[in-house]
C-alpha cells in the first residue's frame, strides 16, 4: 500500500488570521457557538480528514480588543462534537501544569468512550506568569521543569489508562460477577510531583488511550516528543528546516527505541485558496489590510520580553535581541520569527503581515491546485506525514479546501477517498498499545 497523507484540520473561532473575524461574512460570536464547531467538524469529516484540533491554554490569551479571545473548555466541546459525528478523530489541548493526571486522565477516557475510540491529547506545558497567576503561583516554573514534570505526568495518565485489563469486564449475570478485581490494578505512583494511588474509576476505551500530540520544537520540546508522542504539530517556514526538523525527530525517536513510523509530523499550513492567483492574493492582501499593527507589535514586544515603543513599525527588528535560552516560553515560536524577519529583511510592519495569517506557520495564498502541488512537494520530499491545515477564514476556507483541494490529493492517490477505519489511532495508522499488566508485558519486565 502507497504512503497516504495524514490531514488534521486547526479550527480556531472564524480562522487563524488575525483579521479574519472583521470580514462582513464572519460571526464575530463564532467561538461560543457549538453549532459552528459542529459545522466545521463535519465539513472535515466530508472531507475525510484523519482530525480536527482545539489549542487551549487556562488563561485568556491575547488582547480581547484585537480578536475573539474567549474559548470553550475543549473536551467539554469535543464531547457535543462527538455526538454529531461519527468518523473524524478529536483532539484537544491540555496542559500538564495546570491539571491534576487522575481528573485529566478521566476526562480523556470519557470522551474517547463517548466518541468510540475517536479522541487524541496535545500535550502542552503552558508558559507565562499571567497563566501561573490563575492557580496562586507568581511565576511559571523554568522551561526544563516544566518538560520534567510533564513527562511524570504522561506516565502516571498512562498507568492509569492501564489500570483496567481489556477483559475486565465479565458480565456474568448467574454468578454475580460484573468485572474481575484481579484485572483492575491499583496505580501506586510515587515521583517528584505526583501521588497516585489508582485505579482509574474509567475502564480502559476502545484504542486503550488517547493519542498522544505534541507541537513544542525546543530542544526539551523534541526529547519529550521522542519519548512519547505520536503525532507532532509544527511551525515550519521553509523546506530545508522542515528537512532538518523530520529527520532530527524521526532520528531521536529512533535511538529511543521506537519505530519512527509511529510519530506522525505534520507541519502547518495556512492556505489562502482563490480561483486564481491574483484572486488569492488579493484575498490575502484584504485580510492583512484589517491587521490592527498596534496590537500585533504589543503582542510581539510581549514575546520578545522589550517595551513596545522599541520596536519601530518601519524598521527591522533590533539588533540585539534576547536569545532564545533567555526566553522561558514558546522557544523555537521565538527563533522561527527572528529568523524569518532577518531572512526575508522584514520591517517590523511586514512581519506583524507575515504573522497575522498563521502566527509563524507556513502561509501560501494560490489556487487550490497549487496548494494540493506545495503539499505534493512536501510529503514526497519526505519533510512531513501529513499537514496541520489551518485556514486563514472559518468555514469558508475550509469548505475551498475540502471541495477543491482534497479531490485533487485524491486524484493524485495521496490521499484516503473515503473512511476505511474508525478509531484516531487507526486512521494514523498507529497500535493500540497493549496494557502494561497484559501476559507479554510482565514476561518483557520480567526479562
Amino acid at each position: 500500500m502507497s504512503r497516504k497523507l495524514h490531514l488534521n484540520a486547526f479550527l480556531m473561532s472564524t480562522g487563524h488570521h488575525e483579521a479574519s473575524w472583521r470580514l462582513p461574512e464572519s460571526d464575530p460570536l463564532a467561538h461560543l457557538s457549538v453549532d459552528h464547531y459542529v459545522h466545521l467538524a463535519r465539513t472535515a469529516e466530508r472531507g475525510h480528514f484523519d482530525s480536527i484540533f482545539f489549542a487551549d491554554s487556562p488563561v485568556l490569551q491575547g488582547e480581547p480588543g484585537r480578536r475573539p479571545a474567549g474559548k470553550l473548555e475543549p473536551t467539554i466541546l469535543l464531547t457535543a462534537i462527538a455526538a454529531r459525528t461519527s468518523k473524524i478523530g478529536l483532539i484537544a489541548t491540555a496542559s500538564t501544569s495546570y491539571n491534576d493526571p487522575y481528573n485529566l486522565a478521566r476526562r480523556f477516557a470519557s470522551v474517547d468512550w463517548v466518541s468510540g475510540g475517536r479522541v487524541g491529547w496535545n500535550i502542552v506545558t503552558t508558559a507565562g506568569a499571567d497563566a501561573a497567576r490563575n492557580f496562586g503561583l507568581d511565576d511559571t516554573p523554568d522551561h526544563a521543569e516544566r518538560y520534567e514534570k510533564a513527562a511524570e505526568f504522561v506516565d502516571v495518565a498512562t498507568k492509569l489508562w492501564d489500570s483496567w485489563d481489556d477483559d475486565a469486564f465479565i458480565g456474568d449475570k448467574r454468578l454475580g460477577i460484573h468485572s474481575d478485581p484481579d484485572k483492575v490494578h491499583p496505580t501506586d505512583h510515587v515521583g517528584r510531583f505526583f501521588r497516585i494511588a489508582g485505579p482509574l474509576n474509567v475502564p480502559r476505551s476502545p484504542q486503550a488511550y488517547p493519542v498522544l500530540v505534541q507541537a513544542g520544537s525546543s530542544e526539551d520540546g523534541k526529547n519529550f516528543a521522542a519519548r512519547y508522542a505520536e503525532a507532532v504539530f509544527t511551525a515550519q517556514q521553509t523546506l530545508d528546516d522542515g528537512t532538518a526538523f523530520y529527520s532530527d525527530l524521526k532520528d531521536r525517536t529512533r535511538r529511543l527505541g521506537r519505530d519512527p513510523e509511529n510519530i506522525k509530523i505534520l507541519p502547518g499550513i495556512v492556505p489562502v485558496i482563490g480561483d486564481t492567483e491574483a484572486h488569492a492574493r488579493e484575498l490575502d492582501e484584504e485580510l492583512t489590510r484589517l491587521i490592527l499593527p498596534e496590537f500585533q507589535r504589543r503582542n510581539l514586544a510581549e514575546r520578545f520580553n522589550l517595551p513596545a515603543e522599541e520596536l519601530d513599525l518601519d524598521s527591522p527588528l533590533p539588533a540585539d535581541l534576547p536569545t532564545e535560552d533567555e526566553i522561558q516560553g514558546a522557544k523555537s515560536r521565538f527563533t522561527l520569527i527572528v529568523n524569518l524577519a532577518r531572512r526575508e529583511q522584514l520591517t517590523v510592519r511586514q512581519l506583524i503581515a507575515r504573522l497575522g495569517g498563521g502566527r509563524g506557520h507556513r502561509t501560501f495564498a494560490g489556487t487550490a491546485e497549487q496548494v494540493a502541488d506545495t503539499i505534493e512537494e512536501w510529503f514526497n520530499a519526505g519533510v512531513a506525514d501529513g499537514f496541520n491545515v489551518m485556514p486563514a477564514v472559518l468555514p469558508s476556507g475550509l469548505e475551498r479546501f475540502v471541495d477543491e483541494v482534497v479531490p485533487i490529493l485524491t486524484q493524485r492517490g495521496l490521499f484516503r477517498g473515503e473512511y476505511e477505519t474508525s478509531t484516531l489511532r487507526e486512521h494514523y495508522g498507529l497500535p493500540r498499545p497493549g496494557s502494561r499488566y497484559s501476559a507479554d508485558a510482565a514476561a518483557t519486565i520480567a526479562l
